[in-house]
Parts: C-alpha cells; structure tokens; sequence
C-alpha cells in the first residue's frame, strides 16, 4: 500500500493553523519524508508519524519553509539514540548549512547521516520494493520534484484452485514467485493455472514548487495521484509568474495534460483563509482533485 499524510499544507509564512510544506510518503512499513517546514517534528506528534520508521528525507530546494525544520528534527533523532543510517537528498548546499549547524552546537549525531546531491533527473533509491526518482521543477531557486513508484507485487494465488491440485503450503511462495509446481508423479502444474497476476504498481508524484510548466508532463505521466502546488487562485495568474508559483486551473491543466488519476493540491498562500474556492476552481478543469489537509493520509489506489 503506497499513501501519503499531509503534514503542512501552506506556503512560506504559517498562518490560519495550516503550515509550511511537509508529506510522509509510506509504503510497506517505511516512511519517507518529502520536505520538512518549521514544525514538521510536532506535526508527526500530533498525526503519530512514526519517527523511527524514516530513514530518506527528500528536500524540494532550499526555501525556509522547505526545510527549517531540518536541523531539529535531525537533532530529534539523535536526542532519541536513533541508530540506523540516515539519507537526506537535497541541492548541495544544504550538507554544508546542516553541518555547520552542527559543528557550531558541538553536536555528534548518534546514527550515520549521509547526504546525497541532487544536480539533475535522476534515478535515487531502487530496490525490490519501491523506486524514487527526482525531476526538475521551474522555480526561483534550484527545485526538484519526486517521483514514488512502487514494485509490482507477487502473483496472486487462486486458493481453491491451489488446493484444489493439492499443491503444498510450502510451495506458495514459490508460485507467487512465478514457478510452476512439479506433482510427486512428474505432472507440471502451469502456474498460470493457479495464480493471477499481481496488481501493478502504484504512483505517486510530488511535483513542488513551480511555475506552470509542462516539461514535467513526461515524468508523472499516469500518475495515480500527483501533489502540485496551488499557491493562488486563477485571478493571481501574473503574481503566480513572477513568484514562480501556480494558480489552482493551471496545476488541474497539468494534471488533466499528464493523465493522472487523483489531484491534491495544496502550497496555499497565507493570504487566504479559507481554502473552499480553490478545490471549486480547480475541480472546473479537473473534477478528481481534493484539498490536500493536514492530518489526513490519502491512500494511492
């Protein structure tokens, strides 16, 4: 199961009780931290993120409400006895601000921390489960999307056909690893008698902050679900070019372009209070499209 939990849905300055960027991405028993805004920590108290489940943190760029929660919530860990290795993937001047952070604390960290540079697309985490990939986004600063997509799972066993051929319990995980079954008696027992094949992954893309731009089409293309930032409503259109931000129809524009299947948009400027004109905008041109809201996880299906 790949879903994520809205931890700060607002843009630079906190304000009406929502704040700055920050989402946990979960996908079988690990947690993965997409941007970390002033009060990430306490919002994971308050939503019962667990902590020690988080070994990759990914920052967008490095906007104050992108990752001023940074430096706490690494000393957090440390506080804690955290002891696993710990991943950050970030433009390549963060390394250098948190370690002086650190050096200057006289802080020694009680877990690894590695730090990996993001200079352009590329491929950063790929095992057997899940793949994370980054993409530029056009911003004021060096900026960067990310892309979860998760493995395709094993095969499905069809238990009364299983049992049916008598097929052991100890040969399930085989099946479900694609191989045919070889009966005592040397029959073959095709596995697509008995199996159906696995759901295909699921894919979720975090598109940051951006001017409208389609050259990030081609990597969130299909998406099951994309965040995309809706810093204004569709009147602000001039603003939203100058800041480097997106109105609400332009976020719906490229997700109705991509062919996704779900929109959540959030990055809401402190400007406005109340957040129900922009889900009605947006909605106007793509109709699957929902507020991203803190606290609430949002399963990608």
């Amino acid at each position: 199961m790949l879903s994520v939990t809205i931890l700060g849905n607002n843009s630079a300055v906190p304000a009406f009780n929502r704040h700055p960027t920050s989402q946990v991405v979960s996908h079988d028993g690990t947690n993965y931290l997409v941007d970390c805004g002033e009060g990430t920590q306490i919002q994971m108290i308050k939503y019962k993120i667990r902590r020690g489940k988080i070994t990759h943190i990914f920052i967008s760029h490095l906007h104050g409400d992108h990752y001023f929660g940074l430096i706490g919530l690494i000393n957090t860990f440390s506080l804690l006895s955290h002891k696993q290795e710990m991943h950050i993937y970030a433009p390549a001047p963060l390394q250098q601000i948190i370690e002086i952070q650190l050096k200057v604390a006289d802080n020694i960290l009680s877990y690894p921390l590695q730090f990996h540079t993001l200079t352009e697309p590329a491929v950063l985490v790929d095992n057997e489960k899940i793949k994370i990939s980054c993409f530029r986004t056009t911003h004021r600063i060096e900026c960067y999307g990310f892309l979860f997509e998760e493995k395709e799972g094993k095969r499905k066993l069809l238990i009364d056909k299983v049992q049916k051929q008598e097929i052991p319990v100890s040969f399930y995980s085989s099946l479900q690893a694609g191989l045919d079954y070889i009966t005592p008696k040397g029959k073959r027992i095709p596995n697509e008698d008995v199996t159906a094949n696995p759901e295909k992954g699921k894919k979720y893309a975090f598109c940051a902050d951006t001017r409208y731009d389609e050259s990030i089409i081609p990597h969130i293309y299909g998406a099951d679900a994309i965040y995309h930032e809706t810093t204004y409503l569709d009147n602000m259109r001039e603003r939203a070019v100058e800041r480097f931000h997106s109105t609400t129809k332009q976020a719906a524009l490229i997700a109705r372009k991509a062919m996704v299947k779900k929109l959540l948009i959030g990055h809401f400027s402190s400007k406005y209070a109340t957040l129900e004109q922009f889900l009605q905008e947006t909605k106007e041109v793509f109709p699957n499209t929902e507020l991203a809201l803190e606290g609430v996880t949002y399963n990608i299906h």
